[in-house]
């Protein structure tokens, strides 16, 4: 679920002159040094390093489920190919530093777990997909938007995935940054939409952001992927993106030079407040919602009998956990 391309058109309308939206576009991307999306590349690392150590292969496992896998890594080995296929630690070490479970979420008020699954991973495999997919999308969007509103969409797509998962997955534990990193991948979706006017080949590049979108959340309908996450983080970030991301329309920076008398652009324009509007009020709902059913212990899949086919769908070749 690795998006490899971050799409948005950014070309110039012709070579003898080059057009105003290039040359906002260029001028935010100079403004900003990504630091963020490193750091955040960072504190996963450290994260899974600090998991490794605290899982101790070697001296915990039981030689059940076969060997330590690299166990020339001593305590930093990982489990067996059996229990963790993605080499990394135990599920009973990620239930422990805080995956996210729905029946301590619920029971035993560990909300917190809603924030700290998603700087856990379940093994390297994951957690090198992630961070790849983080550095391809996450820097480019910090450099033309700056580290605040990128750092809050992250979050806060973690967040809705993390809420969505747990009232439809009732079993089992959930890992990892994807709920977040789809909500980046909203968010660039949003961007495009809300500021149409000012791109190049704005339908080419929709279609190919949508297509990419497509296939990320398809490979979330095979077992063992919390699809969920996948999409309550794309639906926060996409809502986010309109809120967060909203870019001048044409002529808004040139208003100093206009002469005295010469109507002043409006910043931006009617739709993108609509969408503004709309986007915040549902986003709010959404949240409010979405906590409100969670701490009621509400099983959501009681109420969309056929929601559970967005997460996994059956068939002969494989079965799906419910």
């Amino acid at each position: 679920m690795m998006p490899r391309e971050d799409l948005e058109s950014r070309g110039e309308k012709n070579r003898g002159n080059k057009s105003y939206a290039s040359y906002v576009i260029e001028e935010r991307d100079s403004q900003w040094t990504s630091w963020l999306i490193p750091m955040f590349v960072v504190a996963n690392v450290a994260v899974f390093v600090v998991t490794m150590y605290i899982n101790n292969c070697p001296k915990h496992n039981s030689g059940y489920e076969g060997k330590c896998v690299a166990r020339f890594l001593w305590r930093f080995s990982f489990e067996p190919l059996r229990e963790n296929p993605v080499l990394g630690p135990s599920s009973s070490t990620l239930e422990k530093l805080g995956a996210l479970d729905r029946i301590k979420v619920v029971h035993k008020h560990q909300g917190w777990r809603l924030i700290s699954c998603i700087w856990l991973h379940a093994g390297v495999i994951h957690l090198v997909a992630n961070l790849l997919s983080l550095v391809f999308v996450g820097i480019r969007l910090e450099q033309q938007f700056g580290f605040v509103r990128i750092g809050i969409i992250y979050l806060l797509s973690g967040f809705g995935g993390s809420i969505l998962s747990s009232l439809f997955i009732q079993n089992g534990i959930s890992v990892g940054a994807s709920g977040a990193l789809f909500g980046l991948l909203g968010a660039m979706l949003s961007e495009l939409l809300t500021n149409w006017t000012i791109y190049s080949n704005k339908a080419a590049a929709f279609l190919t952001l949508v297509i990419i979108v497509v296939i990320n959340l398809g490979v979330g309908i095979l077992p063992h992927v919390d699809n969920f996450a996948h999409i309550g983080g794309f639906l926060a970030g996409f809502l986010l993106g309109f809120i967060l991301l909203l870019r001048p329309q044409h002529g808004w920076p040139e208003r100093r030079s206009l002469p005295a008398g010469v109507a002043v652009p409006s910043k931006f324009k009617a739709y993108q407040y609509a969408l503004w509007l709309v986007s915040l009020i549902l986003l709010l709902a959404g949240y409010s919602v979405g906590l409100v059913m969670l701490f009621r212990g509400v099983n959501a899949n009681d109420h969309c009998h056929w929601c559970h086919y967005l997460n996994c769908v059956p068939t002969d070749k494989w079965k799906c956990d419910t």
